[in-house]
């Protein structure tokens, strides 16, 4: 093979995208690599920071399902984000409802739900982080941020009354602890 050759398809796929106007300040976008994958980005940072990513994983589309979102009425769709896939609204962003793929809404008993202590007005979820761990979360998200890593059980802490405690697991078997960062008292056995 023919080494010019070679260097100019290297450069002219790498040049594809310059010469496209900065929507931000007019300046010139230039592919740069990051550590979350290729982009574009303008020539003039830092004193303008316009980014574009090239590779959109963020909650595009990848079949309806034919169902009615619970929130508004629009059609739930399942979607790939970046943490991998979810059921969410197709009217997002007026609509934020998104469901787990491990258990749907209508699996879950009354029993299961338990209160959020933060915000009060929603409830605690399962939810899975990229890394496949589970923890449990407001379903309030984003306004609320109350999140915990063990499995949420009824009660109140014997020491600072905070309304939940979390399935503590030791080797010297289950222990109930509470929810609140700030005290974590272990209540002993469950009776």
């Amino acid at each position: 093979m023919n080494k010019k050759t070679d260097d100019k398809l290297f450069s002219a796929q790498e040049h594809a995208f310059d010469n496209q106007p900065c929507p931000q300040c007019g300046g010139q976008l230039q592919l740069r690599h990051g550590k979350h994958g290729p982009f574009l980005g303008c020539t003039q940072y830092p004193a303008c920071e316009y980014i574009r990513p090239l590779h959109q994983n963020d909650g595009h589309i990848v079949k309806e399902l034919g169902v009615p979102c619970p929130q508004c009425g629009h059609e739930l769709v399942l979607r790939q984000g970046r943490y991998g896939m979810f059921i969410g609204c197709s009217d997002y962003p007026n609509c934020h409802h998104i469901e787990s793929l491990d258990a749907p809404a209508e699996e879950k008993s009354a029993s299961e739900e338990f209160a959020c202590p933060e915000c009060g007005k929603g409830h605690l979820v399962e939810r899975k982080n990229r890394f496949g761990k589970v923890f449990y979360a407001c379903d309030n998200f984003p306004k609320c941020k109350f999140a915990v890593n063990q499995p949420p059980v009824a009660g109140k802490c014997e020491v600072c009354g905070y309304p939940l405690l979390v399935e503590k697991k030791l080797a010297s078997g289950g222990k109930r602890q509470c929810a609140d960062r700030k005290c974590h008292h272990i209540q002993g056995d469950k009776s």
